[in-house]
C-alpha cells in the first residue's frame, strides 16, 4: 500500500543513502589495504562491540533471539553477512560507475519483490517514480553525457552488487513486523539490530575464515585504516540500519526503496568536499528527478 511521506520520516530515510555513499567512499580508499570480505567482517564486529552497552540482554537464553534463531539468521545473512561484503568484493573487480549503475536497479528489485512474494500491489505511480528515480542516477553516472553510457561493460564485480541489491530488497521486506517476534526485541531498535548483529556477524566470520584460506591476504594497519572501521561500524552500520529500519516500517519496503538512489548523488557531493571534485548542473539535475521520484511514487 502506498503511503503519504511525513517529513520526519524523509529526513530518516535520506540518513542512511548519506551514510552509505561515505561507505563507498571508505570501502573505495581500503579496497588496497583490507581484503572486502574481511572488511565487512571487522565492521560488524566493532558494530557489535558498540551495541552491547545498549542491549547486551538480548544475548541471555531467555530474550527471545534464540528461539526465533532462524528469523534473525535470514536477516542476518542477508543484510549483514552478504550485502557489504558482496559490494566491498564488487570494488575489487568493477568500476565505481558499473557499481552505481547497477544499484541504481534497487525500486525496481523492490517493487518486485513485494508483488511477487509480499502479496504487494505495484501503481502505476510507483512504477512512473522507478523510472524517475533511475533516470536520476543516470545523469550522475553519465555526468550528462549520455554517450558515457554505452561504453559500460559489465565484469564479474558487476554481478555481485546485482546479487548484492537482490539481497537487500529482501532483507528490507522482511524488516515488517511479524506477530511471531519477540516483544521484547521488536520493542527496542538496539535490540532488534543485535539480533540481526549476532548472527550476521557469525555468517561473516565464515566468509572470512573462507577467503583467508582461499586467497593470500593480508591487512595493512595505519590509524587512517582503525579510523575507517569505526566509521563504517558507527555510521553505515549502526545509524543507518536504524532509520533504515524505522523508515521502513514506517513508510514501507517500496518507498524507502526511492531513497537509495540518492547514494550516488551523496557520493557525488562526498567527493567534491573530500577529493577536490566541483558540483556540475547535472548533480542538480539528478537531484530533481531522484526527488521527484520519490514524491510520485509515494503520493496516495
Amino acid at each position: 500500500m502506498t503511503q503519504r511521506l511525513s517529513f520526519s520520516t524523509a529526513v530518516m530515510l535520506t540518513v542512511p543513502p548519506l551514510l552509505w555513499a561515505g561507505n563507498a567512499v571508505v570501502g573505495r580508499v581500503m579496497a588496497d589495504s583490507v581484503p572486502p570480505i574481511t572488511l565487512n567482517f571487522l565492521r560488524w564486529a566493532l558494530a557489535f562491540v558498540f551495541l552491547l552497552p545498549l542491549a547486551s540482554w538480548v544475548l541471555a537464553r531467555g530474550s527471545g533471539l534464540w528461539t526465533h534463531w532462524k528469523r534473525f539468521a535470514v536477516l542476518g545473512l542477508l543484510g549483514v553477512g552478504c550485502y557489504n561484503s558482496l559490494q566491498y568484493l564488487a570494488l575489487k573487480t568493477s568500476t565505481a560507475v558499473n557499481v552505481t549503475l547497477i544499484a541504481a536497479s534497487m525500486p525496481v528489485w523492490m517493487l518486485a519483490t513485494g508483488a511477487l512474494f509480499f502479496g504487494q500491489r505495484v501503481t502505476a505511480r510507483q512504477i512512473a517514480g522507478a523510472a524517475l528515480s533511475i533516470v536520476g542516477v543516470l545523469v550522475v553516472i553519465s555526468r550528462g553525457n549520455w554517450d558515457a553510457l554505452a561504453q559500460v561493460r559489465l565484469v564479474p564485480g558487476d554481478v555481485y552488487v546485482l546479487i548484492a541489491t537482490a539481497a537487500w530488497s529482501v532483507y528490507s521486506w522482511l524488516l515488517a513486523p511479524r506477530d511471531d517476534d519477540p516483544p521484547a526485541i521488536r520493542a527496542d531498535w538496539a535490540a532488534f539490530l543485535m539480533a540481526q548483529v549476532v548472527m550476521g556477524t557469525a555468517w561473516s566470520g565464515l566468509f572470512t575464515a573462507a577467503e583467508w584460506s582461499l586467497v593470500d591476504v593480508q591487512i595493512k594497519w595505519s590509524w587512517s585504516v582503525a579510523a575507517a572501521l569505526v566509521y563504517v561500524a558507527v555510521g553505515p552500520a549502526i545509524l543507518a540500519y536504524r532509520y533504515w529500519g524505522l523508515g521502513v516500517q514506517r513508510a514501507g519496503a517500496n518507498v524507502a526503496a526511492f531513497f537509495s538512489n540518492l547514494t550516488p548523488l551523496f557520493a557525488a557531493v562526498l567527493s567534491a568536499a573530500f577529493i577536490g571534485e566541483t558540483p556540475h548542473v547535472y548533480h542538480a539535475l539528478a537531484f530533481v528527478l531522484i526527488v521527484g521520484g520519490i514524491v510520485v511514487s509515494s503520493r496516495k
